[in-house]
């Protein structure tokens, strides 16, 4: 049991460094862009900011380390959990090199923004769904995580949902659906949203690296 776990730790080392390069680089444009709202402004627009470049950055590194989660998951997974986990994937891809427009510019998006907006909300949506569906096959691999990875389906279903009303919202007509002095909250439902699927996709890298192990004790 010790020997498994020591190789399933090792292979999950790479896409985890991947995930955690991603968050710290997020982490760094928020901190280098103080101007922009967290609350209000959605970290797409980061990269007209101060080292920009890191949000294309992130987004790669998040993508190949979902890339590797796809394929250690294996063809024996739920064909449809593994379909929406590459739907993610391409939209993280795509999503990277197309960058969003500067602050301001929802009511007259260029064909960059609309190819970045679709590619990451339709990645939004398919993570969740990918959450559902392949909870129990990763809960069987690594029962411990179980409650966690129920956890994180549950924040990134409900996050999500909130995302896509605030997202409508903004996009008809303007801000309206804010709190205080704030005139949106698209910027907070976003990261919320980041939060639960970068976690979802961390545990689901543990979990796939037990698999993984478990598949080769088996060919040995």
């Amino acid at each position: 049991m010790t020997t498994t776990h020591t190789a399933s730790a090792s292979g999950a080392r790479a896409p985890l460094t991947l995930i955690g390069t991603g968050v710290l680089a997020m982490a760094a444009l928020e901190t280098l862009n103080p101007e922009y709202d967290l609350v209000s402004e959605t970290l797409s627009r980061y990269v007209h900011g101060t080292s920009g470049w890191l949000l294309p950055a992130a987004l790669l590194a998040i993508a190949t380390a979902s890339t590797i989660l796809a394929i250690r998951l294996g063809a024996g997974t739920r064909r449809w959990g593994r379909a929406a986990l590459v739907v993610w994937t391409a939209g993280m891809l795509v999503a990277a090199l197309f960058p969003a427009d500067p602050p301001g510019h929802w009511s007259s998006p260029s064909v960059s923004e609309l190819v970045h907006g679709n590619a990451a909300f339709l990645a939004f949506a398919a993570l969740p769904t990918a959450a559902v569906l392949l909870r129990g096959t990763l809960a069987a691999e690594r029962p411990g995580l179980r409650t966690a990875l129920s956890a994180l389906t549950a924040a990134s279903v409900t996050a999500t949902a909130a995302l896509a009303v605030f997202l409508v919202d903004v996009m008809d007509g303007g801000p309206s659906l804010g709190l205080g002095g704030v005139p949106t909250l698209v910027g907070l439902a976003e990261r919320l949203v980041i939060a639960a699927d970068f976690g979802w996709i961390a545990l689901a890298v543990v979990a796939a690296g037990a698999r993984e192990q478990q598949g080769r004790d088996r060919r040995g």
